[in-house]
């Protein structure tokens, strides 16, 4: 891959993880209005999470890695993968938009936290992607 290909794809991937970050952001603030205040944080948390998994792998499977899936079973594997590896980084997320919300309290604080948080997960999560989720079958097979 040439410098200026790991460039366009870098600004790709800023670019899409710019939109899953919003897309998350967006439906925890929305989620915000019809839960109790009690739960809130931690529903919105898993409602902008699973909204954000579900973008960002459309987007990475498609736009990133061209991966092609040949049936549903294997779709349905990628996609379990993928969750996987986004636990690890789900982690990174939450505990810096939980650490915001508790040190500082406000909700302009959380969804700074969870910005911060999803934009080092995503970092993390690219070399999770490419090492153990979009792997081409030649590649998987050491060819």
């Amino acid at each position: 891959m040439s410098s200026s290909d790991k460039i366009n794809l870098s600004i790709k991937y800023a670019l899409f993880a710019a939109i899953s970050i919003a897309a998350n952001l967006f439906a925890q603030y929305l989620t915000a209005f019809v839960v109790p205040e009690a739960w809130s944080l931690y529903v919105c948390l898993m409602v902008g999470t699973l909204i954000g998994l579900m973008v960002k792998y459309w987007l990475d499977k498609n736009y990133i890695f061209y991966y092609q899936t040949k049936h549903l079973k294997h779709e349905t594997g990628r996609f379990a993968l993928y969750s996987i590896m986004g636990a690890f980084t789900t982690v990174i997320f939450w505990g810096s938009e939980i650490s915001f919300d508790l040190f500082i309290g406000s909700d302009y604080a959380r969804y700074i936290g969870g910005f911060f948080g999803l934009a080092v997960g995503y970092a993390v999560k690219y070399q999770l992607d490419k090492r153990f989720v979009f792997v081409k079958a030649s590649v998987a097979a050491g060819r």
